[in-house]
């Protein structure tokens, strides 16, 4: 008889592999297997690339505008400026505090700066605590001993909302923080008189989440010039001066000085009349005090984590740099004098063949004086005498009033229209007379 007990042997293991050890049970509660001291040491060495690798995804997912869809982009931020404005607080009504002084601010958000990078929290978790507070202190009276208490329940309180679970810091943890001023209770209790005081209307679009819609898409920023920035932005919540302006203004003034310290162009897009404010506002608070700024806060972005953002601004300002208002980068109008004495003499013929490509579907409105060297880009006439150089159905993608605004000179006086003798000595400075039917010929 022939022997299969090998066979079905073999056949069994392979039908049914072997199950890994079920975890032990020690004392009713259920212990995995521990990790080899190998196993654990290579874990540690990958965590700081895994991480860099989380962040550098993280970053390009923004650089692709999956923060913000173009198709609900003007609705998102319809919405953020509706409720920025909601939940915007007064600094008249804080001015009427009994007992708290503009003084004792610095110290608390120093406090608060400390408290949120040690517990690793979300930017927008500051910012929202900022916010909390400085909304709850508009409506109610405050005491000096009550002020920290306050403070710290709001950062729970945005902790909550803004970050993950296991980073909320406990009641325990505030305890301790406040060096037991206070016990768990009192926190308890204060986060429901917030709560109730600010109509649980917890969500504020935050600097920081404007930054980032700011930053993503075409306007793509690179790290260094956000984290200036974001130093720029924090400076802001120490003083009364910015309580007045959205969230909104503060990120843009805040993004433009970041650019304009960096080296970079100005966009008009980064400068609105709220947002030079703001720019001023910082610009001449580090121009006077650049000594004088939170210990704290400079320390905590002069990490290589923050790119040594606040080492870089001050050795900015100490330099004795600052902002400076001048007119945006624009291509200045070309005279026709220096063009002809730069470039070369064109047949009237090539540049009417030029001209009728480049404005193959310009409108019949347009301007029938032939077009000189001295025309830019040969498609428009400089000296027409129409209010706005912009062209008719919607063949620019600028603006015409933006368009008119750019051929301006600098001291607000526009350029003089040419009347028909100026036209007349255009042409022949240009080496192209009129014929007796006044269709311009070139001179030889």
């Amino acid at each position: 008889m022939k022997d299969t007990s090998s066979q079905l042997k073999a056949t069994r293991q392979t039908a049914y592999p072997k199950k890994r050890p079920s975890p032990t049970v020690r004392d009713g509660a259920i212990t995995k297997r521990k990790q080899s001291p190998v196993a654990a040491a290579i874990v540690a060495s990958l965590l700081p690339r895994l991480e860099s690798e989380e962040r550098q995804r993280k970053l390009l997912a923004l650089a692709e505008r999956k923060l913000l869809e173009e198709e609900y982009r003007s609705e998102i931020r319809r919405y953020m400026h509706d409720m920025e404005l909601a939940t915007m607080s007064s600094a008249q009504s804080m001015d009427q505090q009994p007992e708290i002084r503009w003084e004792m601010r610095p110290c608390l958000v120093d406090f608060l700066v400390e408290t949120h990078l040690s517990f690793r929290l979300r930017p927008e978790t500051l910012y929202l605590t900022l916010n909390i507070i400085d909304r709850y202190v508009s409506r109610r009276i405050v005491y000096t001993k009550h002020y920290q208490l306050v403070g710290c329940t709001a950062l729970w309180i945005a902790a909550k909302f803004e970050d993950a679970k296991d980073r909320v810091p406990t009641a325990d943890e505030l305890c301790q923080l406040c060096r037991g001023a206070y016990d768990q209770s009192a926190f308890t209790q204060m986060e429901i008189h917030v709560l109730n005081t600010i109509g649980w209307m917890v969500g504020h679009p935050t600097a920081e989440a404007w930054l980032r819609i700011a930053c993503c898409g075409a306007g793509v920023e690179d790290t260094k010039t956000q984290h200036v920035a974001r130093f720029l932005m924090e400076i802001s919540l120490f003083h009364r001066e910015y309580i007045a302006y959205p969230s909104s203004a503060v990120a843009s003034g805040a993004l433009c000085l970041a650019r304009h310290i960096m080296g970079k162009m100005r966009r008009p897009q980064d400068e609105s009349e709220l947002g030079l404010e703001v720019v001023d506002l910082i610009d001449n608070h580090l121009v006077s005090h650049a000594h004088e700024l939170s210990e704290t806060l400079v320390k905590k972005y002069s990490m290589p984590y923050y790119s040594k953002a606040s080492t870089h601004v001050l050795g900015y300002y100490l330099k004795g740099n600052r902002f400076v208002h001048q007119a945006l980068a624009t291509c200045p109008p070309i005279t026709p004098m220096a063009l002809s004495m730069s470039s070369p003499r064109t047949p009237v013929s090539s540049i009417s063949s030029r001209s009728s490509v480049l404005s193959s579907g310009s409108s019949s409105e347009a301007d029938d004086m032939p077009i000189t060297p001295g025309s830019p880009t040969f498609g428009l006439d400089p000296f027409s005498t129409s209010s706005s150089y912009g062209v008719s159905n919607g063949k620019e993608n600028m603006a015409p009033d933006v368009f008119s605004a750019k051929h301006h000179r600098d001291d607000g006086i526009e350029l003089a229209s040419v009347g028909p003798i100026a036209r007349m000595a255009l042409l022949e400075i240009n080496g192209i007379g009129t014929s007796p039917r006044g269709r311009a010929v070139e001179i030889s």
